[in-house]
């Protein structure tokens, strides 16, 4: 379970890549030799540059971080923190004086030019959000088969939809309205 986070909402509340956070550290006087061989190959993920991690965190009154009342907890907290970050109201925002990393709660940071950049989940997810007019941090959760533990193939993930009473949406479907009718609807 993850929450993707706008890039502006990412940019004005502080939040890196953690690709960026590793970098450095494989490069400071005192890096970590595991870490340094990780970016050896830096450019190795099949289908990107880097990924959209950002820091995993806990908001500060959650207890241990592990449970689904914790998690929900920093799930809305971190909503609130988008959410006025780009409402304006975050100049007074010091993000770790809310929240506390390591945590259970991973954030996704989109590209910077969402869909134009990257056509991922994050950014998928944060122009559904754009186009619905919501505030775009969005929890995503990889659906896997128990069978295989992969992911759910495309086909299973339709019928589970349709099984349940969800709605199915493509990633094309999402890109294409987007192009269509820009970040509103």
């Amino acid at each position: 379970i993850c929450v993707a986070i706008h890039p502006k909402s990412a940019q004005v509340l502080g939040l890196p890549y953690m690709f960026d956070i590793l970098k450095a550290v494989s490069q400071s006087a005192n890096g970590y030799r595991a870490i340094e061989t990780m970016y050896e190959r830096i450019g190795d993920i099949p289908y990107d540059r880097r990924s959209s991690f950002s820091i995993t965190v806990n908001h500060r009154s959650t207890f241990t971080g592990i449970t689904d009342r914790d998690r929900s907890l920093t799930i809305k907290e971190v909503a609130k923190a988008v959410e006025m970050s780009l409402d304006g109201g975050a100049s007074d925002f010091v993000f770790g004086r809310h929240f506390r990393s390591p945590g259970h709660v991973p954030i996704l940071r989109a590209a910077d030019k969402l869909l134009e950049e990257r056509r991922g989940q994050t950014e998928l997810s944060i122009a559904m959000a754009e186009m619905a007019g919501i505030t775009p941090a969005m929890v995503l959760c990889e659906m896997l088969d128990g069978a295989t533990g992969k992911a759910l193939s495309k086909q299973r993930a339709r019928a589970y939809a349709r099984d349940n009473n969800l709605i199915f949406i493509e990633g094309r479907e999402i890109v294409e309205a987007y192009e269509k009718h820009g970040n509103t609807i």
